[in-house]
Order: structure tokens, then C-alpha cells, then sequence
């Protein structure tokens, strides 16, 4: 029995601890419910990302309020579908929005 557990609790530990290394834009992207209703390239439910920078390129304040529409969620930017709050950090949504923001 210890020698199945030993391997699904390694197994489990990876797993919880994965998300908490994501420290690059993409990665962290990807492990959140994000991509739900949007892609870099294509409107899906919500904006492509590369609109979402190319609307704030040059914008004042731009990472900052994106973070912030990340962490708690807007309504009205980009159409009548809101996009509801997420389960990030301060620091993943900080991540996020510049990540978002560098797209080309």
C-alpha cells in the first residue's frame, strides 16, 4: 500500500505546486481560467489579447488597470458580456497584464 501512496502523493504534490512556479505570462495564461473566453490571436467570448495591448499600446496607467480588470473582473470595456472576477494573485495578475500588454 506505501508504495502506491508514495508516488500518488509526488504525484498530487506536482500537481498543487505547478501553478504557484508559473512566473512567465504564457505559462500562467494557460493554467487559469483565462483561456475559457479568450486567445492571443482570435476573439473568442472576450477579446483577442493582441487587441487587449494594441487598444492600451502607449496607455498611461495601462498594466496597472488591466491587473486590476483581471484580479476583479469589468464590464462594458469590450461589449455587454462581463468578464468576471479571477482566481489570481496580485502579483499573477501584474504577471498577466504584462504579459497581455507585450503581445505584438
Amino acid at each position: 500500500m506505501k508504495k502506491l501512496l508514495i508516488p500518488l502523493f509526488a504525484l498530487g504534490a506536482a500537481f498543487a505546486v505547478q501553478p504557484a512556479l508559473a512566473t512567465d505570462g504564457e505559462t500562467l495564461f494557460k493554467s487559469k481560467p483565462c483561456v475559457a473566453c479568450h486567445t492571443v490571436d482570435n476573439k473568442m467570448v472576450g477579446p483577442a489579447l493582441k487587441e487587449v495591448a494594441a487598444k492600451n499600446a502607449g496607455v498611461e496607467g495601462a498594466a496597472e488597470k488591466l491587473a486590476l480588470s483581471i484580479k476583479q473582473g469589468s464590464s462594458g470595456t469590450w461589449g455587454p458580456i462581463p468578464m468576471p472576477q479571477n482566481p489570481v494573485t496580485e502579483e499573477e495578475a501584474k504577471i498577466l497584464a504584462e504579459w497581455v500588454l507585450s503581445l505584438k
